[in-house]
């Protein structure tokens, strides 16, 4: 006859035992390095003074998230080595123009481009090539930023011409 399989425990038959946190963390993890005043340095050098408008106004809307954005995404992983900051903003456009629909943070991010050197025609090419990959669509909706984000830096008003900034 064959055996019975056993049933799993009920819910009450468990025995809630405190997790310990360290026990979550693998011996050979490297601990992410955090650094808040290189996050708002770099944000400063990518983004100039409207960073400090839209900081201030996310922080007044939802306090700390701003900070949080600032050292874990410009303090942390921009730190990583690897890729040069202008590896960074290539991928920072492809990943936005696909993801479509954040059309401030793509704005600030070819303001941001053009402000460490990529010239209109590269970023240009960078949307452009991106058609076959994510769709005409979204790439003819990145074009439309950078147009209005090339116009508005040509009339010098630094802004994206949505509207909106966002830093991140």
């Amino acid at each position: 006859m064959p055996a019975t399989p056993t049933p799993p425990p009920a819910p009450a038959d468990v025995a809630a035992a405190p997790l310990d946190p360290a026990s979550l963390v693998p011996a050979d993890l490297v601990a992410a390095a955090l650094d808040r005043e290189a996050g708002y340095a770099l944000l400063a050098e990518l983004a100039g003074p409207v960073a400090a408008e839209t900081l201030g106004g996310l922080d007044a809307l939802a306090p700390g998230f701003p900070d949080w954005i600032v050292t874990s995404l410009f303090g942390g992983t921009y730190q990583r080595p690897g890729l040069a900051l202008r590896d960074r903003q290539i991928a920072n456009l492809a990943a936005l123009t696909a993801l479509g629909g954040v059309e401030p943070q793509l704005a600030d991010h070819v303001r941001n481009s053009l402000r460490i050197g990529l010239t209109r025609e590269e970023i240009t090419e960078v949307i452009v090539h991106l058609a076959p990959y994510v769709g005409v669509p979204k790439a003819l909706a990145g074009l439309r930023v950078a147009t209005t984000t090339f116009a508005a830096a040509s009339a010098g008003t630094g802004t994206s011409g949505t509207g909106t900034e966002d830093a991140a």
